[in-house]
């Protein structure tokens, strides 16, 4: 729980300073999101969402009747006569559709033939016919009563495209007059024969309602818009997509189903729209939310009107989604949200490649949601949380990068500090300590305190320049406190083998009564140490013989072995001298205890009774989840006679 906890104080000011950045990158989307510089991006977002769902069946409510360049050549003349128009009023009238709405202007008369369309306007009650109310008004036909009249006004975005309908709004020029859109004016005529008026809404009063539909409305600052004008009862726009959107007929088809050669039923109960589908007449509506068009991302003015008239009907019978949005303060949750996430993502990977594939998936996945919700009828901010996951992702696995790159050189440095202090340890100052034994015992004459003053200069000087070649040949190589320098490329048996010798030809006082030294060490296949934990094995074992030869009074018999047993190897040194008094937490032990934590293993320091000391070190040779390890040679035990 200790070791827990340590790393967890040492991860707490790497997140924090790592969430700093990103805290930042995610405050700057949401200003620059504030100040609607993000509008276009996420407007073409919602477009392309919107034109990528699955393609719908035509919408068999609404027929439109479209006057198209054949027609004209036909008649001879535009704009169409009067005369014409109320022909085709009255033909279409005798198939009983539920309601037919003209949108063609109809403010001056356009002889010859106006007695006539005005005795038709009276004559059909199912009609509604169009006047324009911003920011020019063109004023319909004076002998119809309000109710037979919609205004036909579109609000483009500021980069053209049209994705809100306005369906009611007060005049300009009377503030207390409140006038209707023709698509609603047809919706409300369709809807009223089966039984469902229009209505103020529940949830939100001045929003419209039919029945149990509340169609939202569009408020100050919805989904990606930023200072929009909410004027009069705005809705956002859910196209219908499709090959073929409606049925589509002209003056030339409707002869035909007057002659008998067409079918009468398909203008029956229907909600028909005559308007206008010329390219040369230039009607058009821009829209990119509609896949295929022709003219690509253009709609004529009467294909406009329909979709926003099949947008109400299917709403109310069929349950079709219309385009909703979160409130604010849920909206900035979601772009916060996606750019913690990124963070988290840049400390978890901490590698460009492994960062970048973690981002790629999480922005994928954002816009399958953003999708997902499209097709359900939500426009969530995806465009600003996928700002914020992309640039996150990018500046946090920099930062992280820049971090791991300090934090290894400060690791680095450190391991160099450590070699350096143990290669000291083990040299220069286990000299010193044996000087000042001697000068404190006074059992060293003058000649032999200069001698050996003289060597540990030698020493010291040694120790030097052997850190320098190091430090400029970047060698693996180990200086032993004899001076020998060993290569740790070489089996760790073998480093083993040559730490024992070498390290026992020191003068140090208890190594002169030693008569029985034993050492054996089993092999350690190469793969499963690294040089530098060589290195550390070596220097423990130094550290550990070391001791005996300055501690351990009365030595006679010293063991050192290294055997391994079910995947554990354990390494120890043993004597049989009167041991060390203390056991408190010296240098030496503190080395000990850090390089068993480093191998994950434990370290052990003993008094064996009144004679004798154990020092030990045991570790998981091959890792928790590697096979056991192979046994190696034989044990091999060479017993040399000391000098008594």
């Amino acid at each position: 729980m200790l070791s827990l906890w340590s790393k967890f104080k040492q991860e707490i000011p790497i997140w924090f300073a790592g969430a700093l950045p990103g805290l930042a990158a995610i405050g700057l989307v949401i200003l620059v999101r504030l100040t609607g510089a993000l509008q276009l991006v996420e407007w073409v977002t919602l477009d392309s969402f919107l034109r990528l769902r699955p393609w719908e069946p035509i919408d068999e409510r609404v027929v439109i009747v479209g006057i198209n360049e054949e027609d004209i050549q036909q008649i001879r003349n535009y704009p169409i006569p009067d005369r014409e128009i109320a022909k085709l009023l009255r033909t279409l009238q005798k198939y009983q559709p539920r309601v037919i709405g003209l949108d063609i202007v109809r403010d001056i008369p356009v002889e010859p033939g106006h007695t006539e369309l005005v005795s038709t306007f009276q004559d059909i009650k199912n009609l509604i016919v169009i006047e324009k109310v911003l920011p020019v008004a063109i004023k319909p036909p004076s002998t119809l009563p309000p109710e037979k009249i919609g205004f036909v006004d579109v609000l483009s975005d500021d980069d053209g495209n049209v994705r809100r309908a306005i369906l009611g709004t007060y005049r300009p020029e009377d503030s207390k007059k409140y006038a209707l859109s023709l698509p609603l004016r047809l919706a409300e005529t369709y809807l009223k024969v089966e039984g469902m008026e229009l209505t103020n809404g529940i949830h939100d009063r001045e929003a419209m309602r039919f029945g149990s539909t509340e169609l939202p409305r569009f408020s100050l600052n919805p989904g990606g818009y930023v200072g929009a004008d909410d004027f009069g009862i705005q809705v956002l726009l859910n196209y219908r997509n499709g090959q073929q959107r409606f049925r589509t007929l002209s003056l030339k088809d409707i002869n035909n189903i007057e002659t008998g050669k067409g079918n009468p039923n398909v203008l029956r109960d229907r909600i028909v729209l005559i308007g206008v589908t010329t390219p040369s007449i230039k009607d058009f509506v821009d829209t990119s939310a509609i896949a295929n068009l022709q003219p690509p991302g253009k709609i004529y003015g009467v294909e406009f009107h329909a979709h926003v008239a099949s947008q109400i009907v299917s709403a109310v019978l069929d349950g079709r989604p219309v385009l909703k949005t979160w409130s604010q303060g849920w909206e900035y949750l979601w772009i916060i949200g996606w750019g913690a996430l990124a963070i988290y993502l840049g400390r978890l990977t901490q590698s460009p490649l492994k960062n970048l594939v973690y981002v790629a998936v999480a922005s994928l996945g954002l816009v399958g949601i953003g999708y997902a919700f499209i097709v359900r009828g939500w426009w969530i901010p995806v465009a600003p949380a996928l700002l914020t996951l992309g640039i996150n992702g990018a500046i946090l696995s920099a930062f992280y990068q820049y971090v791991r790159f300090l934090r290894s050189q400060i690791e680095i440095r450190q391991r160099t500090i450590e070699r350096t202090f143990t290669i000291i340890h083990n040299g220069p100052l286990q000299t010193l300590a044996n000087i000042l034994r001697h000068v404190q015992d006074q059992d060293l004459e003058q000649y032999r305190l200069l001698e050996e003053l003289k060597n540990l200069n030698y020493e010291i000087r040694e120790v030097g320049e052997y850190l320098k070649r190091e430090a400029l040949d970047r060698k693996e190589s180990l200086r032993l406190g004899s001076g020998l320098i060993l290569d740790l490329k070489l089996p760790i048996r073998d480093l083993f083998y040559e730490v024992y010798s070498h390290t026992l030809q020191r003068n140090f006082p208890y190594f002169k009564t030693l008569k029985v030294k034993a050492y054996s060490f089993d092999r350690i296949e190469e793969k499963y140490l690294s040089l530098e934990q060589k290195r550390e094995l070596c220097q423990f074992l130094e550290e550990g013989l070391c001791n005996v030869g300055k501690h351990a009074e009365g030595l006679t018999r010293l063991s050192a072995t290294g055997k391994q047993n079910k995947g554990w190897y354990t390494l120890t040194i043993k004597d049989n001298g009167v041991g060390i008094c203390s056991f408190s937490e010296g240098r030496g032990t503190k080395q000990c205890l850090d390089i068993a934590r480093k191998l994950r293993g434990k370290f052990q320091r003993k008094s064996l009774g009144e004679k004798g000391t154990l020092c030990e070190l045991t570790w998981l040779v091959a890792g928790r989840n590697w096979n056991l390890f192979r046994v190696g040679r034989n044990l091999k035990v060479r017993i040399l006679r000391g000098r008594s």
